[in-house]
């Protein structure tokens, strides 16, 4: 009889262990991490104060370039842009070393519950302007945290980084 007792306290034992080992693996298979990197378009020609839709300066085209070398070693599945020459022209280059093409995207949609869900798991570069990154990065971190960019701001990258329902962001100076 003590013989049974042992053999089935074992038992209990073993497939209780196994059973949390289980438990403990599916919770973190459910963990996802989304990652955000979200940047506002190079220099822009500004000889004509009545062009809305002007082209990159030099500088803004080296600028480009420069975003295209950082984002090298980062793997990206996807890049957006507005359809503006400045934001796609900005976007272009890393998207081209990726082998992505750029998404084309209008501000209602990146800030909307749609934007997030569309892009969960995945990591994201996001090329805007200096109205639209940071409302985007308010919009992701659940929060009013950052005011509109000076227009003369060209290097800055928010990093928003989503695990489940945690965000964080980081705010970095890319020259």
């Amino acid at each position: 009889m003590s013989r049974l007792i042992i053999l089935t306290t074992l038992v209990i034992i073993t497939f209780g262990s196994c059973k949390q080992q289980t438990e403990s693996k599916a919770t973190e298979k459910e963990s996802i991490t989304s990652v955000y990197y979200l940047i506002r378009h190079a220099e822009k020609d500004r000889s004509d104060p009545d062009n809305k839709d002007p082209l990159l300066t030099e500088e803004g085209e080296a600028r480009a370039q420069r975003w295209s070398a950082y984002f090298d070693s980062i793997s990206l599945d996807a890049v957006y842009s507005t359809s503006y020459n400045r934001t796609y022209s900005t976007a272009r280059p890393t998207a081209g070393k990726k082998g992505i093409a750029v998404i084309p995207y209008n501000v209602q949609y990146i800030v909307s519950p749609a934007f997030k869900n569309d892009t969960r798991g995945k990591k994201v570069l996001v090329v805007g302007h200096s109205n639209t990154t940071p409302t985007l990065a308010n919009s992701l971190m659940g929060s009013e945290r950052f005011p509109y960019m000076d227009d003369n701001d060209n290097s800055s990258l928010y990093v928003v980084t989503i695990t489940d329902s945690l965000a964080d962001v980081q705010v970095r100076t890319v020259e």
